[in-house]
């Protein structure tokens, strides 16, 4: 196989660091296999795996290198005074004995993670009052059979210190864990659980906020339980506690986190990094919960922790995790032959022919178009635009605004270019300015749509959270920059003091998971690439509650939805 290897600058600077460590001259042929796993990082993996290599001709630039057979690799790389081998002397880089190179950093993730987790999975039950847990499980869960996997969830849940609830949208897992922990507490005794939510961005820790206070209040429990469900969801950077200007946590192994259970929403977002430091901060004995969807997108850095433990605990009835791991299947939001269901269900499984003639069936709740050159685009999307933002722009108040805003997205796949966030977002302000809606006089102008893409501690707002600049009564109508509260309700800054942020009325795909919206007109590129993958099919999809449109062509939505994202580890469990 032959391939044209596009070297970034980091992965280039990243190599030749590398070998200036080495003594004596080292060959280009091993610069070229650092450059690779450096790029594997890059490309959301944690170690480059030498057999996805072994033989290939690569083109770097004008240089040909053909690379070796897998036993010729590892040769070259244990050879090397700077590679290293599990349990073996410190070094930067590690080939462990499968043909796993890592960057050293991202081996020790790996390893403490896979600690920690198994550690968990295999402890000895907690002591429980049985009786007690029956009871609460029949009046919490009313009416479920034999195989619901809700209440399944919940006996996981409460028998073992690590727990995985996986299921896609509309299958119940924020009012399973509600349930969980209403169980939890009654089982407490009067001595309060000390329990902790959080979530990777502030939006989705908003979101779960909402969606435990829209549930507490009808849970068949007493009042004192209720009153005891914890109100607070985080972020995951907060509950570990930042240091401005370092990325070591306050809490951590040698200072760890003070809860009994500790639940994390959205799991498909984290990182490894980040799922590495939050298990290392917690207690021996603590409980830990996991909610998401393994066949959403992964996270946009290193690692797909939530779909490696999945996979090791659905396909491995040996693996320690088969006994963590429930899957919800049952679909409370979507009718059976709903559109968007079905759909969702074609392309997570790779079934592009039946997937294509769905879309084009235009029925229940999916349409499609043909993706519009570059030039038909303000044209095409002008009606959609209006239909879609002309709500919240009429809206009397900033409350009104930010929920009607949340009915209609643009989501694409890519940021740069006439069908990326950048391209289609100049489009929509051009659209929504010619019909009277705003007029988008410089960048501060009633009606903007923001986004936040840095975290900001000290202000509450984080990478995601999404706002809207609205006058504000009781400021002489002044605009500020208002967003929804943690607590309810919303809140109000002033512009200038925003951290970084952009325009959001088109978002990508990446952008838009813990994200909810009435109806979603998705726009992908007209050429195919990396990043058109199923799970980007399937997310962008699956953030739609009652519509959704895609605009694409045949051959590059097939494609899309037949080819996997790929990312190599070495959790083997």
């Amino acid at each position: 196989m032959r391939r044209e290897y596009q070297e970034r600058a980091i992965d280039r600077h990243f190599a030749a660091f590398i070998c200036r460590q080495c003594t004596g001259e080292v060959s280009a042929l091993f610069r070229l296999v650092v450059s690779l796993a450096s790029s594997a990082v890059g490309k959301g993996s944690s170690c480059l795996y030498l057999a996805d290599i072994e033989g290939e001709t690569i083109v770097v630039e004008k240089s040909e290198f053909l690379l070796p057979r897998l036993e010729g690799l590892v040769a070259l790389l244990q050879g090397s005074p700077i590679v290293g081998s599990p349990g073996g002397q410190l070094r930067p880089l590690v080939l462990d004995g499968s043909g796993r190179l890592y960057l050293y950093r991202y081996w020790q993730y790996e390893q403490e993670l896979a600690r920690i987790l198994l550690q968990k999975a295999g402890a000895a039950p907690p002591t429980l009052d049985e009786a007690s847990l029956l009871d609460g499980l029949e009046r919490l869960f009313p009416g479920s059979g034999e195989g619901d996997r809700q209440k399944e969830a919940a006996i996981v849940a409460l028998h073992r210190q690590f727990c995985i609830i996986s299921g896609a949208p509309g299958t119940g897992k924020t009012s399973t864990v509600v349930r969980i922990l209403a169980l939890l507490l009654e089982q407490d005794k009067g001595q309060r659980q000390r329990i902790a939510m959080a979530a990777p961005t502030g939006k989705a820790a908003a979101r779960l906020k909402r969606s435990i206070n829209d549930i507490k209040n009808s849970l068949d429990c007493s009042d004192a339980v209720k009153a005891a469900l914890p109100d607070d969801v985080v972020t995951i950077h907060r509950l570990l506690g930042t240091f401005s200007g370092s990325a070591r946590f306050r809490h951590s192994a040698r200072n760890p986190l003070p809860f009994d259970t500790v639940i994390i929403d959205e799991a498909s977002m984290v990182a490894l990094p980040m799922m590495s430091a939050l298990v290392a901060a917690l207690r021996p004995d603590a409980r830990l919960v996991l909610l998401g969807d393994r066949d959403q997108l992964a996270s946009v850095e290193p690692g797909s922790v939530l779909g490696d433990l999945c996979r090791a605990g659905a396909e491995n009835p040996a693996s320690p995790l088969s006994g963590s791991l429930v899957m919800l299947d049952k679909n409370y939001r979507f009718q059976a032959g709903s559109g968007i269901a079905e759909i969702s269900r074609a392309v997570n499984g790779g079934l592009e022919k039946e997937a294509l003639e769905l879309l084009k069936s235009t029925s229940g709740g999916i349409a499609w178009q043909r993706l519009p050159a570059c030039e038909e685009m303000q044209s095409a999307l002008a009606r959609k635009v209006v239909e879609g933002y002309r709500g919240y722009l009429e809206a009397a108040s900033a409350s009104e605004a930010l929920e009607q805003f949340d009915r209609f997205r643009v989501l694409c796949a890519l940021r740069e270019g006439p069908y990326g966030v950048g391209g289609l977002n100049h489009t929509i302000e051009s659209i929504l300015a010619r019909e009277g809606l705003i007029n988008p006089e410089g960048s501060v102008y009633r009606g903007r749509t923001l986004m936040i893409t840095i975290n900001n501690h000290a202000m509450r707002l984080f990478n995601g959270d999404t706002g809207i600049l609205f006058p504000d009564p009781e400021n002489g109508g002044a605009l500020r920059a208002f967003f929804p509260a943690p607590e309810g309700g919303v809140r109000s800054l002033v512009p200038e003091r925003l951290p970084v942020h952009e325009t959001a009325y088109a978002i990508t795909i990446h952008k838009s998971q813990g994200s909810e919206f009435e109806r979603v007109l998705m726009i992908l590129p007209p050429v195919d690439g990396e990043i058109l993958t199923r799970e980007l099919l399937y997310t962008g999809i699956t953030r739609a509650k009652g519509s959704v449109e895609i605009w694409v062509n045949e051959e590059l939505f097939c494609a899309a939805a037949r080819k996997k994202t790929k990312r190599s580890s070495g959790f083997d469990f």
